[in-house]
């Protein structure tokens, strides 16, 4: 029997990473047991998803739940090796309930956030009125796996020492970090400049990070 023909290179790297922190958010891992795709609003989302991982495919339109307009970019990957591997290391068909722990090394574990956070993470910030001059921001990582985001939570703390606050609605959990926490972790997972990222979600940030660094 034929073996099967490898698309992506499977070697861990800052972009690779950085993939699988995308995949875990926003892809998902067809019935055929060899189709990988990935779903973004952002085109800019979906061309940094091609580029981690080296490969070139065909960028489609499609809808989602009830709507009809197809306004989310699409691509849809077949490789059976590489379907294998992301089974390997904690992601399976219809993940966004059951997903718990992804096997990430330590070393590009702040790749693999970055990914997540570009994918369904999210950063506000405000003046909270209680205090003069008081500038508020979060940084918060969302999933609608309590088993996913209580071990996120857990490594976040193992690795780097800071501790989030985690509530669970019915439709959707959220890890939060809040100014000081938050700052810490921007700085990790956006330590170096070139990195690859979403870049309107970075210069948000960015934005409501000068705010408080300039008081």
């Amino acid at each position: 029997m034929a073996k099967p023909k490898q698309k992506i290179k499977i070697e861990w790297s800052e972009n690779f990473a950085y993939a699988i922190g995308l995949i875990v958010t926003d892809g998902c891992l067809s019935k055929s047991g060899r189709h990988v795709e990935f779903t973004s609003k952002d085109l800019d989302q979906v061309e940094n998803f091609l580029f981690a991982l080296n490969i070139k495919s065909r960028i489609t339109l499609k809808t989602r739940a009830k709507e009809k307009e197809k306004k989310y970019f699409r691509v849809q990957i077949g490789d059976v090796c590489f379907y294998r591997f992301l089974e390997s290391i904690g992601l399976m068909q219809k993940k966004t309930l059951i997903m718990g722990q992804i096997t990430i090394p330590r070393e590009f574990f702040a790749d693999f956030l970055r990914g997540h956070f570009d994918g369904d993470g999210y950063f506000y910030s405000y003046m909270d009125p209680r205090w003069k001059s008081s500038h508020m921001f979060y940084l918060v990582f969302t999933s609608a796996s309590q088993d996913h985001l209580k071990w996120l939570n857990q490594m976040i703390l193992d690795y780097y020492e800071i501790q989030g606050t985690i509530s669970f609605s019915r439709r959707c959990g959220l890890l939060k970090y809040s100014k000081k926490k938050a700052e810490k972790l921007i700085l990790i997972f956006y330590k170096d400049p070139k990195s690859l990222c979403l870049t309107r979600k970075r210069l948000k940030v960015s934005a409501g990070l000068s705010i408080l660094q300039a008081r």
